[in-house]
Protein backbone atom coordinates (compact mmCIF):
# COMPACT_ATOMS: atom_id res chain seq x y z
CA UNK A 1 0.00 0.00 0.00
CA UNK A 2 1.74 3.36 -0.98
CA UNK A 3 2.63 5.53 1.93
CA UNK A 4 0.18 8.56 0.84
CA UNK A 5 -2.56 5.84 1.14
CA UNK A 6 -1.50 5.07 4.96
CA UNK A 7 -1.31 8.04 5.98
CA UNK A 8 -4.50 9.22 4.51
CA UNK A 9 -6.47 6.35 6.17
CA UNK A 10 -8.85 7.02 8.96
CA UNK A 11 -6.98 5.16 11.35
CA UNK A 12 -4.35 6.49 11.14
CA UNK A 13 -5.94 10.43 10.76
CA UNK A 14 -8.23 9.36 14.04
CA UNK A 15 -4.80 8.22 16.24
CA UNK A 16 -2.83 11.24 14.98
CA UNK A 17 -5.74 13.54 16.15
CA UNK A 18 -6.24 11.63 19.30
CA UNK A 19 -2.54 12.11 20.12
CA UNK A 20 -2.38 15.43 19.38
CA UNK A 21 -5.01 16.24 21.70
CA UNK A 22 -3.34 14.12 24.60
CA UNK A 23 -0.73 16.87 24.02
CA UNK A 24 -3.56 19.50 23.88
CA UNK A 25 -4.46 17.97 27.59
CA UNK A 26 -0.74 17.53 28.70
CA UNK A 27 -0.05 21.36 28.08
CA UNK A 28 -2.69 22.32 29.91
CA UNK A 29 -2.13 20.04 33.29
CA UNK A 30 -0.37 23.09 35.56
CA UNK A 31 -3.44 24.86 35.28
CA UNK A 32 -5.77 22.00 35.79
CA UNK A 33 -3.53 21.63 39.17
CA UNK A 34 -4.23 24.80 40.46
CA UNK A 35 -2.19 27.69 38.52
CA UNK A 36 -5.55 28.95 36.90
CA UNK A 37 -6.86 30.15 40.09
CA UNK A 38 -3.84 32.61 40.44
CA UNK A 39 -3.31 36.14 39.07
CA UNK A 40 -0.20 34.98 37.38
CA UNK A 41 1.06 31.65 37.94
CA UNK A 42 -1.21 30.69 34.66
CA UNK A 43 0.95 32.83 32.66
CA UNK A 44 3.91 32.10 33.86
CA UNK A 45 2.90 28.09 33.11
CA UNK A 46 1.76 28.84 29.27
CA UNK A 47 -1.26 27.41 29.96
CA UNK A 48 -4.34 29.67 29.96
CA UNK A 49 -7.95 28.78 29.21
CA UNK A 50 -10.86 30.74 29.26
CA UNK A 51 -13.45 27.94 29.63
CA UNK A 52 -12.61 27.41 33.63
CA UNK A 53 -13.01 30.72 34.29
CA UNK A 54 -15.85 31.34 32.10
CA UNK A 55 -17.61 29.06 34.12
CA UNK A 56 -18.05 30.92 37.23
CA UNK A 57 -17.98 34.00 35.25
CA UNK A 58 -20.63 33.37 33.04
CA UNK A 59 -22.71 32.45 35.90
CA UNK A 60 -22.76 28.65 34.78
CA UNK A 61 -21.67 27.68 38.92
CA UNK A 62 -24.60 29.24 40.14
CA UNK A 63 -26.75 27.54 37.13
CA UNK A 64 -28.06 30.62 36.00
CA UNK A 65 -28.69 29.85 31.62
CA UNK A 66 -26.90 31.64 28.88
CA UNK A 67 -28.60 34.78 27.54
CA UNK A 68 -31.82 34.39 29.81
CA UNK A 69 -29.77 34.05 32.83
CA UNK A 70 -26.97 36.14 32.31
CA UNK A 71 -25.45 38.03 28.94
CA UNK A 72 -22.90 35.70 27.15
CA UNK A 73 -20.18 37.22 24.70
CA UNK A 74 -20.48 34.33 22.45
CA UNK A 75 -22.95 33.09 19.77
CA UNK A 76 -25.68 30.57 20.26
CA UNK A 77 -23.97 27.18 20.13
CA UNK A 78 -21.15 28.33 22.06
CA UNK A 79 -23.60 29.05 25.04
CA UNK A 80 -25.29 25.94 24.20
CA UNK A 81 -22.49 24.11 24.47
CA UNK A 82 -21.56 25.73 27.80
CA UNK A 83 -24.98 24.84 28.85
CA UNK A 84 -24.78 21.51 27.78
CA UNK A 85 -21.73 20.58 30.02
CA UNK A 86 -22.81 22.63 32.60
CA UNK A 87 -25.97 20.59 33.45
CA UNK A 88 -24.09 17.27 33.06
CA UNK A 89 -21.43 18.19 35.68
CA UNK A 90 -24.38 20.02 38.08
CA UNK A 91 -24.11 16.91 40.55
CA UNK A 92 -20.47 16.97 40.88
CA UNK A 93 -19.04 18.26 43.90
CA UNK A 94 -19.07 21.62 44.41
CA UNK A 95 -15.27 21.95 45.20
CA UNK A 96 -14.26 20.34 41.75
CA UNK A 97 -16.99 21.29 39.69
CA UNK A 98 -15.13 23.78 37.71
CA UNK A 99 -12.34 21.60 36.72
CA UNK A 100 -15.25 18.93 36.12
CA UNK A 101 -16.91 20.78 33.86
CA UNK A 102 -13.46 22.13 31.80
CA UNK A 103 -12.64 17.88 31.57
CA UNK A 104 -15.40 17.47 30.66
CA UNK A 105 -15.62 20.62 27.72
CA UNK A 106 -11.87 18.97 26.76
CA UNK A 107 -13.65 15.94 25.60
CA UNK A 108 -16.45 17.27 23.59
CA UNK A 109 -13.55 19.62 21.69
CA UNK A 110 -11.46 16.68 21.36
CA UNK A 111 -14.59 14.59 19.41
CA UNK A 112 -14.61 18.56 17.14
CA UNK A 113 -11.42 17.88 16.51
CA UNK A 114 -11.66 14.22 15.09
CA UNK A 115 -14.60 15.31 12.77
CA UNK A 116 -12.28 17.87 11.63
CA UNK A 117 -9.53 15.96 10.63
CA UNK A 118 -11.39 13.39 8.88
CA UNK A 119 -13.51 16.17 7.39
CA UNK A 120 -10.24 17.75 5.87
CA UNK A 121 -9.28 14.56 4.44
CA UNK A 122 -12.06 13.75 2.63
CA UNK A 123 -12.84 17.84 0.98
CA UNK A 124 -8.90 17.20 0.18
CA UNK A 125 -9.81 14.10 -2.16
CA UNK A 126 -9.09 10.82 -2.03
CA UNK A 127 -5.79 10.76 -3.19
CA UNK A 128 -4.49 14.05 -0.65
CA UNK A 129 -5.90 13.06 2.35
CA UNK A 130 -2.79 13.17 3.92
CA UNK A 131 -2.67 16.33 4.09
CA UNK A 132 -5.13 16.40 6.93
CA UNK A 133 -2.12 15.13 8.93
CA UNK A 134 -0.62 18.84 8.66
CA UNK A 135 -3.77 19.55 10.58
CA UNK A 136 -3.94 16.87 12.90
CA UNK A 137 0.04 17.59 14.00
CA UNK A 138 -0.45 21.42 13.77
CA UNK A 139 1.76 22.24 17.26
CA UNK A 140 -0.26 25.79 17.22
CA UNK A 141 -3.75 24.00 16.68
CA UNK A 142 -2.61 22.05 19.77
CA UNK A 143 -1.46 24.62 21.82
CA UNK A 144 -4.22 26.38 21.36
CA UNK A 145 -7.06 23.67 21.44
CA UNK A 146 -8.71 24.21 25.07
CA UNK A 147 -7.62 28.03 25.45
CA UNK A 148 -11.66 28.51 24.22
CA UNK A 149 -14.46 26.90 22.08
CA UNK A 150 -13.05 27.48 18.55
CA UNK A 151 -12.89 23.47 17.84
CA UNK A 152 -16.52 23.55 17.31
CA UNK A 153 -16.25 26.24 14.76
CA UNK A 154 -13.55 24.07 13.07
CA UNK A 155 -15.67 20.87 13.16
CA UNK A 156 -18.88 22.63 11.71
CA UNK A 157 -17.04 24.49 9.03
CA UNK A 158 -14.43 20.96 8.05
CA UNK A 159 -18.06 19.09 7.60
CA UNK A 160 -19.92 21.82 5.65
CA UNK A 161 -17.07 22.25 3.52
CA UNK A 162 -16.78 18.09 3.36
CA UNK A 163 -20.37 17.82 2.57
CA UNK A 164 -20.03 20.35 -0.17
CA UNK A 165 -17.24 18.85 -2.21
CA UNK A 166 -19.58 15.48 -1.69
CA UNK A 167 -22.41 17.69 -3.35
CA UNK A 168 -24.35 17.76 -1.10
CA UNK A 169 -25.14 21.22 -0.83
CA UNK A 170 -28.00 21.39 1.19
CA UNK A 171 -26.36 19.35 4.34
CA UNK A 172 -23.23 21.63 3.55
CA UNK A 173 -25.77 24.87 4.06
CA UNK A 174 -27.02 23.53 7.30
CA UNK A 175 -23.31 22.70 8.66
CA UNK A 176 -22.43 26.01 7.80
CA UNK A 177 -25.07 27.92 8.91
CA UNK A 178 -24.27 26.33 12.50
CA UNK A 179 -20.88 27.31 12.02
CA UNK A 180 -22.08 30.46 12.18
CA UNK A 181 -23.99 30.00 14.60
CA UNK A 182 -21.25 29.33 16.43
CA UNK A 183 -18.16 31.52 15.81
CA UNK A 184 -19.04 34.16 12.48
CA UNK A 185 -16.04 33.51 10.94
CA UNK A 186 -17.53 30.59 8.27
CA UNK A 187 -19.25 33.41 6.65
CA UNK A 188 -15.69 33.49 4.18
CA UNK A 189 -17.01 29.85 3.35
CA UNK A 190 -19.89 31.24 2.08
CA UNK A 191 -18.44 34.38 0.52
CA UNK A 192 -16.06 32.22 -1.63
CA UNK A 193 -19.09 29.89 -2.58
CA UNK A 194 -20.55 33.24 -3.75
CA UNK A 195 -17.95 34.31 -5.93
CA UNK A 196 -16.83 30.90 -7.37
CA UNK A 197 -20.08 29.81 -8.49
CA UNK A 198 -21.20 33.19 -10.21
CA UNK A 199 -17.81 32.64 -12.04
CA UNK A 200 -19.23 28.60 -12.64
CA UNK A 201 -22.80 29.74 -13.49
CA UNK A 202 -24.07 27.88 -10.47
CA UNK A 203 -25.68 30.17 -8.63
CA UNK A 204 -28.75 27.97 -7.99
CA UNK A 205 -26.74 25.32 -6.04
CA UNK A 206 -25.39 28.60 -4.30
CA UNK A 207 -28.74 29.65 -3.57
CA UNK A 208 -29.68 26.48 -1.98
CA UNK A 209 -26.63 25.98 0.08
CA UNK A 210 -27.58 29.54 1.28
CA UNK A 211 -31.09 29.28 2.03
CA UNK A 212 -30.06 25.67 3.98
CA UNK A 213 -27.64 27.98 6.14
CA UNK A 214 -29.77 30.55 6.80
CA UNK A 215 -32.73 28.03 8.08
CA UNK A 216 -30.00 26.59 10.30
CA UNK A 217 -28.47 29.41 11.59
CA UNK A 218 -32.61 31.36 11.86
CA UNK A 219 -33.35 27.46 13.83
CA UNK A 220 -30.99 27.72 16.29
CA UNK A 221 -30.79 31.53 17.30
CA UNK A 222 -34.34 32.78 16.78
CA UNK A 223 -35.79 31.01 20.06
CA UNK A 224 -33.00 32.28 22.27
CA UNK A 225 -33.79 36.30 20.52
CA UNK A 226 -37.80 35.41 21.36
CA UNK A 227 -36.90 34.34 24.95
CA UNK A 228 -33.82 36.47 25.77
CA UNK A 229 -33.13 39.13 22.96
CA UNK A 230 -30.63 41.68 25.34
CA UNK A 231 -29.07 38.48 26.22
CA UNK A 232 -28.67 37.00 22.77
CA UNK A 233 -27.65 40.63 21.40
CA UNK A 234 -24.75 40.87 23.37
CA UNK A 235 -22.50 39.09 21.51
CA UNK A 236 -23.13 41.79 18.43
CA UNK A 237 -23.41 44.52 20.61
CA UNK A 238 -19.97 43.67 22.82
CA UNK A 239 -18.03 43.07 18.96
CA UNK A 240 -19.17 46.22 17.61
CA UNK A 241 -18.10 48.18 21.03
CA UNK A 242 -14.47 46.26 21.30
CA UNK A 243 -11.92 48.37 20.95
CA UNK A 244 -8.37 47.30 19.89
CA UNK A 245 -6.97 43.95 21.53
CA UNK A 246 -3.92 41.83 21.82
CA UNK A 247 -3.10 40.35 18.45
CA UNK A 248 -4.28 42.89 15.98
CA UNK A 249 -2.45 45.49 14.31
CA UNK A 250 -4.46 47.93 15.35
CA UNK A 251 -3.69 47.32 18.81
CA UNK A 252 0.28 47.98 17.82
CA UNK A 253 -0.57 51.13 16.07
CA UNK A 254 -2.41 52.47 19.39
CA UNK A 255 0.86 50.96 21.28
CA UNK A 256 3.25 53.50 18.72
CA UNK A 257 0.44 56.08 18.30
CA UNK A 258 0.41 56.20 14.24
CA UNK A 259 -1.60 58.84 13.14
CA UNK A 260 -5.38 57.70 12.67
CA UNK A 261 -4.42 54.56 12.33
CA UNK A 262 -3.60 54.22 15.97
CA UNK A 263 -6.57 56.09 17.24
CA UNK A 264 -8.01 55.42 20.26
CA UNK A 265 -11.69 56.77 19.51
CA UNK A 266 -14.18 53.51 18.50
CA UNK A 267 -15.78 54.99 15.63
CA UNK A 268 -12.13 55.93 14.45
CA UNK A 269 -11.03 52.39 14.95
CA UNK A 270 -14.59 50.79 13.60
CA UNK A 271 -14.44 52.53 10.03
CA UNK A 272 -10.90 52.43 9.51
CA UNK A 273 -10.72 48.55 10.47
CA UNK A 274 -13.62 48.17 8.25
CA UNK A 275 -12.57 50.15 5.24
CA UNK A 276 -9.65 47.99 5.28
CA UNK A 277 -11.42 44.79 5.27
CA UNK A 278 -13.24 46.04 2.24
CA UNK A 279 -10.82 46.55 0.34
CA UNK A 280 -8.93 43.56 0.59
CA UNK A 281 -12.36 41.75 -0.08
CA UNK A 282 -12.72 43.86 -3.04
CA UNK A 283 -9.34 42.66 -4.15
CA UNK A 284 -9.63 38.82 -3.35
CA UNK A 285 -13.29 39.21 -5.60
CA UNK A 286 -12.06 40.83 -8.33
CA UNK A 287 -8.71 37.74 -8.01
CA UNK A 288 -11.55 35.28 -8.15
CA UNK A 289 -13.72 36.57 -11.11
CA UNK A 290 -10.50 37.71 -13.17
CA UNK A 291 -7.41 35.09 -12.54
CA UNK A 292 -6.79 32.99 -15.59
CA UNK A 293 -8.27 29.97 -14.24
CA UNK A 294 -11.39 29.80 -11.36
CA UNK A 295 -9.23 29.34 -7.80
CA UNK A 296 -10.12 26.69 -6.01
CA UNK A 297 -12.46 27.14 -3.14
CA UNK A 298 -10.33 26.72 -0.17
CA UNK A 299 -7.62 28.97 -2.01
CA UNK A 300 -10.44 31.96 -1.98
CA UNK A 301 -11.67 30.71 1.74
CA UNK A 302 -8.04 31.03 3.04
CA UNK A 303 -7.83 33.89 1.85
CA UNK A 304 -10.66 36.01 2.59
CA UNK A 305 -10.40 34.69 6.23
CA UNK A 306 -6.55 35.96 6.27
CA UNK A 307 -7.99 39.28 5.45
CA UNK A 308 -11.09 39.20 8.13
CA UNK A 309 -7.74 38.46 10.61
CA UNK A 310 -5.11 40.44 9.79
CA UNK A 311 -7.77 43.60 9.54
CA UNK A 312 -9.97 42.72 12.16
CA UNK A 313 -10.09 44.80 15.88
CA UNK A 314 -9.04 41.53 17.89
CA UNK A 315 -6.71 37.97 17.03
CA UNK A 316 -6.77 36.12 19.87
CA UNK A 317 -4.15 33.25 19.58
CA UNK A 318 -6.64 30.80 19.58
CA UNK A 319 -7.90 32.34 16.08
CA UNK A 320 -5.21 29.61 14.19
CA UNK A 321 -7.44 27.15 14.77
CA UNK A 322 -9.56 28.89 12.02
CA UNK A 323 -6.78 28.73 9.64
CA UNK A 324 -5.11 25.47 10.01
CA UNK A 325 -7.58 23.51 7.68
CA UNK A 326 -8.44 26.08 5.01
CA UNK A 327 -4.64 26.79 5.18
CA UNK A 328 -3.63 22.83 4.79
CA UNK A 329 -6.13 23.05 2.01
CA UNK A 330 -5.03 25.84 0.39
CA UNK A 331 -1.43 25.29 -0.17
CA UNK A 332 -0.14 21.83 1.34
CA UNK A 333 3.78 22.72 1.00
CA UNK A 334 5.50 22.33 3.95
CA UNK A 335 7.83 25.14 4.37
CA UNK A 336 5.57 28.23 4.37
CA UNK A 337 3.31 26.12 6.41
CA UNK A 338 6.07 25.65 9.00
CA UNK A 339 7.41 29.19 9.01
CA UNK A 340 3.43 30.50 9.89
CA UNK A 341 3.59 27.44 12.41
CA UNK A 342 6.54 28.50 13.99
CA UNK A 343 5.44 32.30 14.01
CA UNK A 344 2.18 30.98 15.96
CA UNK A 345 4.10 29.36 18.26
CA UNK A 346 6.32 32.53 19.17
CA UNK A 347 3.09 34.33 19.10
CA UNK A 348 1.62 31.72 21.77
CA UNK A 349 4.03 32.18 23.81
CA UNK A 350 4.67 35.99 23.58
CA UNK A 351 1.00 37.03 24.35
CA UNK A 352 1.32 35.10 27.87
CA UNK A 353 4.63 36.87 28.74
CA UNK A 354 3.14 40.01 27.87
CA UNK A 355 0.59 39.54 30.42
CA UNK A 356 2.98 38.45 32.63
CA UNK A 357 4.81 41.86 31.83
CA UNK A 358 1.68 43.88 32.38
CA UNK A 359 0.89 42.33 35.92
CA UNK A 360 4.07 43.29 36.93
CA UNK A 361 3.13 47.18 36.26
CA UNK A 362 0.11 46.83 38.50
CA UNK A 363 0.64 48.23 41.88
CA UNK A 364 0.56 45.69 44.72
CA UNK A 365 0.85 42.38 42.86
CA UNK A 366 4.61 41.57 43.61
CA UNK A 367 5.11 37.91 42.65
CA UNK A 368 7.90 35.46 42.22
CA UNK A 369 9.43 33.71 38.80
CA UNK A 370 9.43 34.97 35.52
CA UNK A 371 8.52 38.59 34.91
CA UNK A 372 7.37 38.45 31.37
CA UNK A 373 8.37 39.75 28.09
CA UNK A 374 8.49 43.12 27.08
CA UNK A 375 5.94 45.44 25.15
CA UNK A 376 9.38 45.57 22.09
CA UNK A 377 9.51 41.73 21.97
CA UNK A 378 5.90 41.22 22.45
CA UNK A 379 5.36 43.50 19.32
CA UNK A 380 7.96 41.68 17.19
CA UNK A 381 6.12 38.56 18.03
CA UNK A 382 2.89 40.10 16.62
CA UNK A 383 4.03 41.34 13.65
CA UNK A 384 5.66 38.11 12.58
CA UNK A 385 2.31 36.38 13.27
CA UNK A 386 1.14 38.81 11.03
CA UNK A 387 4.14 38.94 8.04
CA UNK A 388 3.75 35.48 7.49
CA UNK A 389 -0.11 34.97 7.46
CA UNK A 390 0.95 37.45 4.83
CA UNK A 391 3.31 35.73 3.15
CA UNK A 392 1.59 32.29 3.28
CA UNK A 393 -1.37 34.00 1.14
CA UNK A 394 1.02 35.52 -1.02
CA UNK A 395 1.57 32.36 -1.79
CA UNK A 396 -1.99 31.44 -2.80
CA UNK A 397 -2.45 34.46 -4.76
CA UNK A 398 0.54 33.04 -6.55
CA UNK A 399 -0.61 29.53 -7.29
CA UNK A 400 -3.93 31.20 -8.86
CA UNK A 401 -2.22 33.54 -11.05
CA UNK A 402 -0.18 31.13 -11.85
CA UNK A 403 -2.23 27.14 -11.35
CA UNK A 404 0.89 25.34 -12.72
CA UNK A 405 2.35 26.49 -10.04
CA UNK A 406 -0.54 24.81 -7.51
CA UNK A 407 0.69 21.68 -5.89
CA UNK A 408 -2.80 19.93 -6.14
CA UNK A 409 -3.33 21.00 -9.80
CA UNK A 410 0.42 20.06 -10.87
CA UNK A 411 -0.91 16.80 -10.42
CA UNK A 412 -4.07 16.90 -12.57
CA UNK A 413 -7.12 17.90 -10.18
CA UNK A 414 -9.12 20.98 -10.49
CA UNK A 415 -10.71 21.60 -7.08
CA UNK A 416 -10.99 18.20 -4.73
CA UNK A 417 -13.38 20.72 -2.74
CA UNK A 418 -15.24 22.49 -5.02
CA UNK A 419 -18.25 19.88 -5.31
CA UNK A 420 -19.84 21.41 -8.19
CA UNK A 421 -17.44 23.39 -8.87
CA UNK A 422 -14.88 20.99 -9.46
CA UNK A 423 -14.06 20.43 -13.64
CA UNK A 424 -17.06 22.97 -14.13
CA UNK A 425 -16.48 25.55 -17.22
CA UNK A 426 -16.77 29.05 -16.54
CA UNK A 427 -19.47 30.84 -17.29
CA UNK A 428 -19.16 34.29 -16.10
CA UNK A 429 -15.06 36.06 -16.27
CA UNK A 430 -13.81 39.84 -16.23
CA UNK A 431 -11.21 39.92 -18.69
CA UNK A 432 -7.87 41.17 -17.03
CA UNK A 433 -4.36 40.78 -18.60
CA UNK A 434 -1.77 39.41 -15.90
CA UNK A 435 1.43 39.66 -15.99
CA UNK A 436 3.17 35.80 -18.23
CA UNK A 437 5.02 33.48 -15.26
CA UNK A 438 9.20 33.37 -15.67
CA UNK A 439 8.65 29.63 -14.84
Amino acid sequence: MPLAVTLGSASVLVAASVLAMVLAFAEKVPCRAGAWNTDVQKYQDFCYTDIYPLYYSEGLYDKQVPYSGHPVEYPVLIGGAMQAVAWLVRNVDVAIRGREFYDVTVVLLALCAVAAVLATASAAGPDRRWQALLVALSPALILNAFVNWDLIAMALTALGIAAWAARRGVWAGVLLGLAVATKFYPLVVLAALLLLCLRAGRLREFTKTFAAAAVAWLAVNVPVMIVALPGWATFYIYSKNRGADWGSVWYMFQHFNLPRLGSYQLSVLNDTSAAALVVAVAAIALLALAAPRRPRLPQLCFLLLAAFLMTNKVWSPQYVIWLVPLAVLARPRLWPYLLWQLAEIGYFLAIWAYLIFQARLSPGLPFAGYQGLSPGWYFTALAARFLTVGLLAAYVVKDILYSERDVVRAHGLDDPAGGVLDQAPDRFRIRLSWPVSAG
